[in-house]
């Protein structure tokens, strides 16, 4: 009898959540306005560094190539991938509130995990992209076409809705019991899991296969791409060739190794309260630095985007 009345209690509980509190950096209240400086100022350059790649590769001719299409649509989805976590922090280090209704909530995170699995299948095209145009390079244009391009992109955007919307709307109609405050600065799964009461065992291990098939499998498929791709590389007669090869790898890898790493361990440790400092640090680098470095990796390794971008940046002065 008492067992019942427990789980009457604790549902009324959960049918009576309607907001939650995302605690993000309370913990340091001193360095609030320093850290909205610091989110606002990354921010801008977020949006500035993908705004001029996605410019430079639409009216720099020289650019309209299958590598320099991926990149600018990579740009858009980062721009569209920080906007929906940073914009929200800087709100809550404005207002020092945190507070965040019930569909917001589930809103941001379904928009999140829908643009995190659009970015590993799109890096898993570039890869692939890659592949091609050194293991290939004389069928590239061929394999490469502009429809393929189109097809690529437009099934990462939308292989990862469908299974991640279920996710969401799994996750959310779990009961909330006990504490409301999200110890993290967005809404993700890891922070929400540990606010809900009841046996979760069956949504945790969802939580593991999804990020199986939308983390590993992209992740392994850039893995055996660029595996045959450094080995077509070391065949190459001329050390000339290597490095230029190795060269239009090198920012992609560099990309990948960032956003995977930290994405990875993020969802793949332990589910442990001694894991949330680290758990929010991890989260800065994929939701936040990775879109931040991304223009400058792959502008300042690249004597293509360089070159465009000194005849495109005169011109844009000028207005």
């Amino acid at each position: 009898m008492q067992r019942e009345n427990k789980l009457k209690i604790t549902e009324n509980n959960a049918t009576a959540v309607v907001e939650f509190v995302l605690l993000g950096f309370s913990d340091s209240p001193k360095l609030h306005w320093l850290l909205f400086g610091i989110f606002l100022l990354i921010y801008l350059i977020i949006l500035l560094g993908n705004g001029v790649i996605i410019l430079i590769t639409r009216l720099e001719p020289t650019l309209h190539t299958p590598m320099y299409f991926f990149l600018s649509n990579f740009s858009f989805l980062e721009i569209c991938y920080v906007s929906v976590t940073l914009p929200r922090m800087l709100m809550d280090l404005w207002t020092q509130k945190g507070t965040i209704s019930f569909f917001a909530c589930a809103t941001q995170m379904g928009f999140f995990l829908v643009l995190g699995a659009a970015e590993c299948f799109l890096l898993a095209g570039m890869a692939y992209d890659r592949y091609v145009a050194i293991c290939s390079p004389l069928q590239y244009p061929l394999i490469m076409n502009h429809k393929v391009c189109i097809q690529l992109v437009t099934g990462s955007w939308i292989v990862g809705l469908p299974v991640q919307v279920g996710q969401t709307v799994q996750i959310f109609t779990l009961p909330f019991c006990g504490s409301k405050h999200i110890n993290h600065f967005f809404c993700d799964i890891p922070p929400l899991l540990k606010l809900a009461c009841g046996i979760i065992v069956v949504n945790e291990m969802m939580v593991y296969i999804l990020a199986v098939l939308i983390v590993i499998v992209p992740f392994m498929l850039i893995l055996a791409s660029y595996s045959r791709i450094i080995s077509t590389i070391l065949k190459l007669p001329s050390n000339t060739g290597r490095v230029k090869a190795f060269s239009t790898c090198s920012s992609h890898l560099t990309v990948v190794f960032l956003f995977y790493g930290s994405a990875g361990i993020t969802y793949f440790h332990p589910n442990s309260y001694q894991y949330e400092g680290t758990d929010k640090l991890l989260s800065l680098v994929y939701t936040v630095l990775t879109p931040m470095f991304n223009p400058m990796i792959y502008s300042l390794r690249n004597k293509d985007v360089t070159g465009a971008l000194r005849k495109f940046l005169p011109r844009l002065f000028k207005f």
